[in-house]
This record gives C-alpha cells, structure tokens and sequence, in this order.
C-alpha cells in the first residue's frame, strides 16, 4: 500500500514538472516570432520623417514577418494625404523596406483666408497654421461654392507651371470666383484672362510682357479675354509716384 502511494506521488510531482515545462517552453520559445523584424527602413520619403511614416504604418516591432501584412499597412499608409503610393516589401530575416511617393503640394488655397495646401487634383493636403508659407500660386476660390471656377483655376495653374510662369514671379494669385472672370495677379500686374484658350492667351502675354519690359511701359492690367487682342492699362504717373 505504501509503496503504490510513492508511486503515486512520484507521478503527480513528475506530472507537475511535465506542465511546467510545457507552459515555460510555451511562453518561453513559442511565443517568440520567427523570423521577428528587426528593422523597418523607409524610402524616397522627404517631406516626412521615419517616425511619422511609423506611427502612420504601425508595422509593430518583433512582429514575424511572417504574419506581417503588407497590403494592411500599404492601406495605412494610404490614408495621409501626403503620400500617394506606398510598396511593402519584406527582406527576411528581419528587415521591412517600406517605399513612399509623397504627394507633391500643388497650390495654396485660400479659403475666407484660410490657407490650404492643395495637390493638383484639388485635394486639401493640410492647413497652414503657422507665418511660414511655401512659395506656391494661391488660388483664391470656395471649392464647395465655386466649383466651376476653382476647376478652372487648377487648369490654369498647371498650364502656368507648364509654361515656366511660376518660377519668374515672387507671388501669383488666381482669383476665380466665376470661370468667366478668372483673373491672375503676377507680383504687381493683373491680367484679366477668363475661362479657357489659357495656352495661346498666356503665349500672348509672355509676348507682350517682354515687349513691355523692353520699353519700360510698367503695367496695371492686362485683359487678355478677347481673341487675338490685348488691351494694356499702363500705371499712371500718380500711381507710381504713391
């Protein structure tokens, strides 16, 4: 009788042992990853730093990389507006490589002056809060009142980039309110311009500006909305003189 209940004991206490060895490995050596990342490197990143894009991507270190998914934080990262594209890429054994095309802003809209930065499609990028404001065209416009007129006015700011205006000029403002009276302020001159037709009427006034700057003619207003004709108004001698 005394000899079963040892053997009883034995068993239980070897039992025991079993469990706290299983339970330990367990937590010990299952639960760490295969294959845990180690690094995560991004890439053609600029304009936002390896912290931002991390507490965008929320990829989690000492993940596996495994069980990583790459089309969930390509998701995540995809939400800021400041990037376009995102590739995810895994380079076992530990290392993430994360790929970013940022989105490049387009214009400054201002909005009841608040100024928004804009990519080229129109989409608000973020507000300017602070005095420090990026060399871009503002375009002065209520996208959700004037939308005929703010449409027009990203065409016509890609045609001025196009044609190399907006590097020459310290500031330019597109005000369109109405596409018919769409208008651009280049440092002190206005030039009246309209809806449509903005490549041959910006070819004219690049013609006429260098004629004018030839001549030492400073100018007031440009209307360039009627066809094959400019109409100039010079800046009166009182004007220049205040």
């Amino acid at each position: 009788m005394f000899f079963f209940r040892k053997r009883n004991i034995v068993l239980l206490i070897g039992i025991v042992i079993s469990a706290l060895c299983i339970y330990t490995y367990h937590r010990v050596f299952a639960m760490k990853p295969l294959y845990p990342v180690e690094e995560i490197v991004f890439i053609d990143n600029k304009r936002l730093t390896d912290e931002e894009l991390g507490e965008i991507a929320k990829a989690g270190m000492r993940k596996s990389l495994l069980t990583v998914s790459c089309r969930e934080i390509s998701r995540r990262l995809l939400e800021s507006p400041w990037i376009r594209s995102a590739s995810v890429r895994k380079e076992f054994p530990g290392t993430l490589a994360i790929t970013i095309q940022e989105t490049e802003p387009f214009a400054l809209l201002d909005i009841h002056e608040h100024l928004f930065i804009i990519d080229e499609k129109g989409k608000f990028l973020e507000e300017l809060k602070d005095d420090a404001v990026p060399f871009l065209p503002v375009i002065v416009s209520d996208p959700y009142k004037e939308r005929e007129g703010f449409s027009e006015a990203l065409f016509l700011v890609r045609v001025l980039n196009d044609k190399g205006l907006i590097l020459g000029k310290d500031h330019i403002e597109v005000i369109a309110h109405k596409p018919q009276e769409l208008s651009i302020e280049m440092d002190e001159t206005v030039v009246k311009i309209g809806a449509g037709g903005y490549d041959e009427k910006l070819e004219r006034f690049l013609q006429l500006e260098k004629d004018l700057m030839e001549r030492n003619i400073p100018v007031d207003c440009i209307d360039l909305r009627f066809d094959d004709k400019a109409i100039v108004k010079p800046i009166t001698a009182k004007k220049v003189m205040e």
